[in-house]
């Protein structure tokens, strides 16, 4: 429960007079019913937001995990290439699982055209330029080292794309592209 809803209820049970008199289409009833539509609506925006940050939230833990495992040291663009080859090989050994598992003649299931499509879009973002975190630059890579898995501090981190041909292009966070 929101403090907008506590704070009505509070003002409501606060009243002089039964609070029996509360019936369907009373103001106070009324008063309850916004307040409560507002805190739905806040709760169905805050789940979309963190399902739209959860696949950058992800990403970026898992380009986390070999900088801590380095020491918090800078990575060479032959490492960042292949610790991005490995990122979109996980989809690929996914995709890969969910066709052995598929009877033959049967058609691909929704899942398995899914992962297809994300393959495709990842591929299509590596020749582009694949959205990562800065690990280049030394005072990034230590900020990156220390974060907590929190969206917000993500706009203190320098972002990059790097291409599959090894063009690296700033660029800024949140990222314009879904990703």
């Amino acid at each position: 429960m929101s403090k907008g809803l506590k704070k009505i209820q509070k003002k409501i049970a606060c009243k002089k007079g039964k609070t029996s008199a509360l019936h369907e289409n009373s103001r106070d009833a009324q008063r309850l019913k916004r307040a409560q539509g507002r805190d739905e609506k806040l709760e169905r925006v805050a789940l979309a937001r963190r399902k739209n940050e959860r696949p950058l939230l992800e990403r970026t833990a898992y380009f986390q995990k070999p900088i801590r495992l380095n020491g918090g040291k800078v990575l060479g663009m032959e490492e960042i290439q292949t610790l991005i080859k490995s990122f979109l090989n996980q989809h690929i050994e996914e995709l890969s699982l969910l066709k052995k598992q598929r009877r033959p003649g049967r058609p691909p299931s929704t899942r398995e055209d899914i992962f297809r499509m994300k393959v495709a879009r990842d591929d299509k973002e590596y020749r582009d330029g694949f959205y990562m975190p800065d690990l280049t630059d030394e005072n990034n890579v230590t900020y990156f080292s220390l974060w907590d898995g929190n969206w917000s501090y993500l706009s203190t981190l320098k972002w990059v794309r790097v291409s599959s041909d090894g063009n690296v292009q700033i660029s800024r966070f949140p990222p314009n592209r879904e990703i």
